[in-house]
């Protein structure tokens, strides 16, 4: 018989993970979950920050870590909880991301006309039925149908622990230092309050660097040129070879579940009426798109050819960063030069100039407010109780637009 007491070591928390119950552990040694090994947590951010190889594996039991931590603490200080409360959240912060498509956020609504958590949920559907329902009061705490509101908030919320890991892995793996942020004084903080998840007057200061080094964590790493560059090239070769395969023109990975992907536009409506897709969609991960690419690199058509080259080799495209939307006269100037550089047409010119928009949006006051517990009893936004950061501060959206053009074309 299968020993499925296990623990795990964790390097950003310089301790273990222990895996207690049978359940996670059949959970994690499923061939959905062990998909994650082979996604990167932060896609190309590695082309910036080297060490930045870590994946959504490693995360998603950094989130349980955490998860577990934060429910013994809520025990501790007299909050009712049940065995299958306890258990039902861990599964639900398990499985919160297991619906992500290949290099993360970067594949989202490429491969699939849906976002990545409606994915996750269908995957927690179809694992719940496999398992005989023992996970239904997870997706009830991840759809927040569970009377108990909280539990819901530690999964997803402005304070979760989906957040309070990402932000510390992702800094102890680029090393970009910004982005540490004080997780055990935050969790051993945390409490309940008219089923509402809060923070101990105690905890302020940790809140306050956390939402601060989120939003430099943004710029640093998530929103860096370089990282959007490379983005915006996956995204142009993938769009590509879905207009290439939508016309009958071959890939060369004919038969393959990428290729089936490409070819097809599949919604959320198509996933819940046919399963089958989930489990094509669940044998697609980097290395499907890494093989691609370089398939691709000798390609007989000419855009596919030079985008895959560009990304194997890392010639990327310039980035420039504005306050203000570039005019069309601009665009249209790049998309020209781009033309004689390339000797392509203007339609093609569109898959090596575009623009995007690029927001930093720290703190939301309309998603779950962070509420400070004071020795009163009584409750405050951190907004209100900071005396570090007013309301204007966390209120603001720093929106910047960009346009993505050849390097070659950067003396314009």
């Amino acid at each position: 018989m299968t020993n499925k007491r296990k623990i795990i070591n964790d390097p950003v928390y310089d301790g273990f993970l222990t895996i207690e119950d049978d359940i996670i552990f059949d959970v994690l040694s499923h061939p959905y979950f062990q998909r994650q090994r082979r996604i990167k947590q932060l896609g190309f951010t590695c082309l910036v920050y080297p060490g930045a190889m870590h994946t959504r594996f490693s995360h998603m039991l950094g989130a349980l870590n955490l998860m577990n931590r934060a429910l013994e603490v809520l025990k501790v200080k007299g909050v009712e909880l049940t065995n299958d409360e306890m258990l039902g959240a861990k599964l639900a912060i398990l499985m919160h991301d297991i619906g992500h498509g290949p290099f993360s956020h970067t594949s989202e609504r490429t491969l699939a006309d849906m976002p990545h958590e409606e994915c996750s949920r269908l995957y927690m559907e179809r694992l719940n039925r496999e398992f005989g329902g023992r996970l239904t009061t997870a997706i009830r705490i991840f759809d927040d149908e569970y009377p108990k509101h909280f539990l819901h908030q530690l999964v997803s919320s402005q304070l979760d622990m989906d957040r309070l890991d990402y932000l510390g892995r992702d800094s102890f793996f680029t090393g970009v230092s910004e982005g540490i942020v004080g997780t055990d004084r935050i969790i051993n903080m945390l409490n309940v309050k008219d089923d509402q998840l809060v923070v101990d007057e105690k905890g302020i200061y940790s809140v306050e660097k956390f939402i601060i080094s989120r939003r430099l964590m943004y710029w640093q790493v998530y929103l860096h040129k370089t990282v959007v560059s490379a983005d915006t090239l996956l995204m142009n070769i993938l769009r590509r070879a879905r207009e290439l395969a939508s016309s009958g023109k071959p890939l060369g990975i004919e038969g393959l579940p990428l290729h089936d992907f490409l070819s097809h536009h599949y919604t959320q409506k198509d996933f819940e009426e046919n399963e089958e897709l989930l489990d094509r969609f669940a044998l697609i991960d980097d290395s499907d798109v890494d093989m691609a690419v370089k398939c691709w690199m000798k390609h007989e058509d000419k855009v596919l050819r030079m985008l895959s080259e560009h990304l194997v080799n890392r010639h990327l495209s310039a980035i420039k960063v504005s306050d203000q939307p570039f005019a069309p006269e601009t665009v249209e100037t790049f998309r020209v030069q781009t033309q004689l550089l390339y000797g392509i047409d203007e339609h093609e010119s569109e898959y090596f100039v575009n623009t995007g928009i690029l927001k930093n949006h720290a703190y939301d006051y309309n998603d779950q407010e962070i509420r400070v517990l004071f020795k009163d009893g009584s409750c405050r936004d951190i907004g209100d109780a900071s005396d570090q950061l007013d309301r204007h501060f966390l209120e603001k959206q720093v929106t910047k637009y960009y346009i993505y053009f050849p390097k070659e074309l950067k003396s314009l």
